[in-house]
């Protein structure tokens, strides 16, 4: 190993070692950096709060709700109609001046093919206000209890 003491005539090393000066920077560097709080990107929202005053309620628009039952049957509003019936519902819906609120309820043991037959009634109608409803009931689903 060669090691320099300095210049070869003889003279001493007049350079200033720099080493433990970058470590020194490198470990107050690194601090800072952890000790910077984490920029978070949220988009304040106030939402409504619900209304505790039985009396004076929210007004509500117009709402018709679908139903799938197990037996495999389209309700709408509570009456049983049939495809296309559906569809002309949806089209006299669509004649109002403000565009009523379509609300999905599949029951959990319905037929999937009505679904999505349904779904794509619903899609080729143009129905722009569209809601799936019921669904905080299948929060657990498939989930072991107490897990």
């Amino acid at each position: 190993m060669a090691m320099s003491g300095g210049k070869d005539d003889g003279s001493p090393m007049m350079d200033m070692n720099t080493t433990p000066l970058i470590d020194v920077m490198l470990v107050l560097l690194i601090m800072f950096i952890i000790t910077i709080p984490v920029a978070t990107h949220a988009v304040n929202i106030d939402l409504p709060a619900p209304v505790d005053n039985p009396s004076n309620p929210p007004v509500d628009p117009i709402k018709n709700k679908v139903v799938l039952t197990v037996d495999n049957k389209i309700l709408w509003n509570g009456n049983g109609v049939t495809q296309g019936e559906l569809v002309a519902l949806l089209q006299e819906s669509l004649s109002y001046a403000v565009e009523p609120e379509l609300q999905f309820e599949p029951d959990a043991s319905a037929s999937y093919d009505l679904s999505a037959h349904v779904l794509n009634i619903i899609k080729g109608s143009g129905v722009t206000k569209f809601g799936f409803v019921g669904n905080e009931r299948y929060a657990t689903f498939g989930k072991q209890p107490g897990a």
